[in-house]
């Protein structure tokens, strides 16, 4: 149909180009529209049927009726004497002699007659049409797209979520996506993941993220030329979006640094993630099939100093480290165990140097009691603390706190004094003091005192 000089397959051509669409859904849609109009014209029950003519650009409209032997149904139906003697008048007796029971005969009907109703139903349904093959285009190019980066600017804001516009199509960044620590403003070019695309009555929903791994990957991807190139590979991503991210890596050649080549030149590759990601600190570190070398690397930043399996079926952990070491381990509110854990598939329990030598002694002690009842005599009540990280409930043991009562009644600058950062030792005083009140502790134990 390209090039040609006929004013409605011109009109045609563009409507589809314009939509993004095949011209022959437009033709499909223009016949169903004269269709839909003559039913409403023609009310005799006839089996109508319309036609898209290519050299006139006319839509013929034709009524169809089987050849049968007896008529019972004269609107859809003509007697095989009837159509022999029509076929005989327009043809000649050769190709009256070959029609037959259950063939169909087409009878041309006028168009001209379309009153202003009609046609305006007409030009709905070629919307209708258009409409909805212009909707399965994009639900279809969009659905193969799921996993792939592209930039939208932000175009306005609905009960939290942000709705982005990315070429002619709106899309949806929902609140539960977004990054806690990023805010945008109408207009703003945003780099984000496609995560879904679904269907709905309103036409298709294309769901963007910036919380998914996935977006990492692939501003990793863009800016590492070697994982572009597949001669290093990510092995996972986990993320607490605004605030951190690990990233497995793994070298395809030995003479290729997998961390290296993430980090780039005095750190110019990772920074341009940081920056797209608003300064979300990223942790690259180096995957192996050796479980404790990976969770070694997994927790960097801090250095440890041994790591035994406790489970290999259920897959738990000890990791020993310095007691200088711990609170960098652990990380605020246990984010860097907890991301540790999530990229290696293992359960990771710290302790450091301090508190595994008090727990060997503690176990030499208990092996070595009398069997007379003595062994349950002056033993310290179990420090225990609710939405706590149990690694940080260790390291409050180890100073010698045996209650919640005694966390709640202690100096902040003698917690802190433990290995702890202040938001951690703030989030232990505030769960303290709720289990304390919780159990009713009438007055607490006096904090103890460094030796």
């Amino acid at each position: 149909m390209a090039g040609s000089s006929n004013p409605v397959q011109q009109t045609i051509e563009a409507l589809a180009k314009e939509r993004g669409i095949d011209p022959q859904v437009v033709i499909a849609a223009i016949e169903d529209a004269v269709l839909t109009a003559s039913r409403k014209v023609f009310k005799g029950g006839e089996n109508l049927k319309a036609r898209f003519n290519m050299e006139t650009a006319q839509v013929e409209l034709v009524a169809v009726r089987t050849v049968v032997e007896t008529v019972e149904n004269p609107a859809v139906e003509i007697s095989i004497a009837e159509a022999r003697d029509t076929y005989r008048e327009a043809f000649g007796e050769e190709v009256a002699a070959s029609v037959e029971i259950g063939d169909e005969m087409e009878f041309p009907k006028p168009t001209e007659g379309f009153g202003r109703i009609a046609a305006q139903t007409a030009k709905q349904v070629i919307f209708q049409k258009v409409r909805e093959a212009e909707r399965d285009n994009i639900f279809a190019e969009y659905n193969q797209r799921v996993g792939e980066v592209i930039t939208g600017m932000v175009k306005r804001f609905e009960n939290g979520d942000i709705i982005m516009e990315i070429g002619r199509i709106e899309t949806v960044l929902p609140r539960k996506e977004q990054s806690r620590a990023e805010s945008y403003a109408p207009g703003d070019r945003v780099r984000a993941v496609i995560k879904a695309a679904t269907r709905s009555t309103k036409g298709p929903q294309i769901v963007l993220s910036r919380t998914d791994p996935a977006l990492l990957i692939k501003l990793f991807e863009q800016e590492v030329p070697e994982i572009y190139d597949g001669t290093v590979i990510i092995k996972g991503a986990v993320r607490e979006a605004g605030d951190r991210a690990k990233v497995a890596v793994y070298s395809r050649q030995r003479d290729v640094d997998p961390v290296g080549a993430c980090v780039g030149m005095k750190g110019t590759r990772v920074q341009a993630i940081i920056r797209g990601l608003r300064g979300e600190k990223i942790d690259i570190v180096e995957w192996s099939e050796d479980q404790v070398r990976f969770v070694t690397n997994a927790l960097s930043p801090a250095k440890v100093q041994r790591v035994t399996i406790v489970d290999d079926h259920e897959k738990v952990m000890e990791v020993v480290v310095e007691d200088k070491q711990l609170s960098l381990a652990i990380g605020k509110k246990g984010q860097n165990v907890r991301l540790a854990a999530k990229l290696t598939g293992w359960r990771i329990d710290i302790k450091s140097e301090e508190e595994k030598r008090k727990e060997v002694e503690a176990q030499f002690e208990e092996f070595e009691m009398p069997a007379d009842g003595e062994a349950g005599a002056g033993t310290a009540e179990e420090l225990a603390l609710p939405d706590i990280h149990d690694e940080v409930v260790g390291v409050l043991r180890q100073a010698g706190y045996t209650s919640a009562a005694q966390v709640a009644a202690a100096d902040p600058a003698d917690l802190i004094a433990t290995g702890l950062d202040e938001e951690t030792v703030q989030a232990v005083i505030e769960a303290a003091q709720a289990a304390a009140a919780g159990a009713g502790t009438a007055a607490p134990q006096e904090p103890p005192t460094e030796s």
